[in-house]
């Protein structure tokens, strides 16, 4: 089965962790992925390898990075009614404070959705959702759908 199989699924089912499943770096992270009324919200739990600083100890800056980036894909194939998944053009992290080693959670919006290219914020948190550790916005080239 395809990745485009694979997405085509998930959006029949509402079902986005076999697409999770599928992306390596994603399973590696251990993303799961539930939603709320605004969309899927994405987890990623605390755990040793995703350490950047042992002295804190907190959650590496690359790792949150690619959290939100992540988590903005599920977005956008939880919105669209492509089979293919977005490729990134840009990202801006904007890094708020220490991400603790502990369950971090990461929910995308989309600001401007085009016909070719999509605007995203995404935020992550830990305990508060009203404290983030990280936002990040983010452009995405909306693969064109093929016969």
């Amino acid at each position: 089965m395809n990745i485009s199989d694979i997405v085509k699924q998930a959006q029949s089912t509402e079902d986005y962790q076999s697409v999770i499943d599928t992306i390596p770096y994603m399973r590696f992270l251990g993303l799961t992925v539930s939603a709320d009324a605004q969309g899927p919200i994405v987890r990623m739990p605390g755990s040793d390898h995703i350490i950047g600083n042992p002295i804190l100890p907190a959650i590496h800056g690359g790792v949150v990075g690619a959290f939100l980036e992540s988590t903005a894909i599920v977005h956008l194939i939880w919105a669209r009614e492509s089979q293919q998944v977005p490729k990134i053009i840009n990202l801006t992290i904007d890094y708020l404070r220490s991400a603790r080693v502990v369950d971090t959670f990461a929910q995308a919006t989309i600001t401007k959705h085009g016909r070719r290219i999509a605007n995203m914020h995404i935020e992550a948190w830990q305990a508060d959702r009203d404290k983030p550790v990280a936002a990040a916005h983010a452009h995405f080239l909306l693969p064109a759908e093929q016969d």
